[in-house]
């Protein structure tokens, strides 16, 4: 991209309700944010080598390109319904949603999907595109399962980690841009083997253990909160494991923050065991966070 040009908020869409869905929230998102909107469909049926245009005899108006156009046409006019003042752009771009949305997000400021689509199991939480984009998109990916709540906190996973930074960054950015509060949640165990041949010790000080756990949440945040005074911050200690912690969170947000991978994630995961449980069980929308790269224009 030239440096003229503003990354995007991108939003994929297949013509299903929860993809409509996310149409508005990627809208209010470019709204807040100050950027472009661009809706996109992943158009596989060129892969697939069966007939684009219409048949024999039917309306010209008819075919899968000519309907992939009319999903993406009605995703543009409910964007510009919800934020008139954005400025939007559609395109049926040939290939795999995933595929299609993974290659976007190197340009994007932000990438917004539904969690599933027209091809999703009835009695599945999330989609296969919506995983493996979380999992290997190169910035933020925003998830959403229905018509997002516009009251309630932002919720942020905290476990002291390079990336948990990351993710405590943009939620306090998505908090000042909503004027909502933040809740910042760290759950945390006793050590656990995490190699062969470890060695822990037999007790372990509990009061001291907890202090420990206490400072990094308070130290993830410290920082933030000097540069964002107007958000009220909550820090949340929480002696368990972490998804369920965030789950019990999410509760009542607006928007639930995670990192890509947590301190705990084996090195050659792109999505962390936490991440991964959020994304398929929690009801609100989630951002999943990676670290930054640096996007021309942003």
């Amino acid at each position: 991209m030239t440096s003229d040009i503003v990354a995007p908020v991108v939003v994929g869409v297949d013509g299903s309700p929860t993809a409509l869905h996310a149409v508005r929230a990627a809208a209010s998102q470019a709204q807040r944010r100050h950027r472009p909107l661009r809706i996109v469909h992943g158009f596989i049926w060129p892969l697939m080598g069966v007939p684009l245009g219409p048949a024999v005899g039917a309306p010209t108006d008819g075919g899968l390109r000519n309907q992939a156009q009319r999903c993406v046409d009605e995703a543009v006019a409910t964007a510009r319904t919800a934020a008139p003042e954005v400025p939007v752009t559609g395109a049926v771009v040939d290939g795999g949603a995933a595929a299609v949305l993974i290659a976007e997000s190197r340009d994007a400021d932000l990438v917004v999907l539904g969690n599933r689509g027209l091809g999703g199991f009835a009695g599945l939480l999330l989609g296969s595109v919506a995983v493996q984009v979380s999992a290997h998109a190169d910035g933020p990916v925003l998830v959403i399962r229905d018509e997002p709540r516009s009251d309630g906190p932002v919720v942020v996973g905290v476990d002291g980690s390079e990336l948990s930074q990351e993710a405590v960054r943009f939620a306090f950015e998505e908090a000042s841009r909503r004027g909502a509060d933040l809740v910042a949640v760290h759950a945390w165990l006793f050590p656990t083997p995490t190699g062969p041949g470890d060695i822990l010790p037999l007790s372990y000080d509990l009061d001291a253990y907890r202090e420990q756990e206490e400072r990094i949440l308070a130290e993830a945040v410290a920082g933030w909160s000097e540069r964002y005074p107007e958000v009220p911050v909550r820090q949340r200690l929480v002696r368990g494991s972490p998804a369920p912690a965030l789950l019990e969170a999410a509760r009542e947000a607006q928007l639930v923050v995670v990192g890509a991978r947590g301190r705990g994630a084996l090195g050659g995961l792109l999505l962390g065991s936490v991440s991964h449980a959020v994304l398929h069980h929690v009801r609100v929308p989630l951002a999943v966070v990676r670290k930054p790269r640096t996007v021309e224009g942003s």
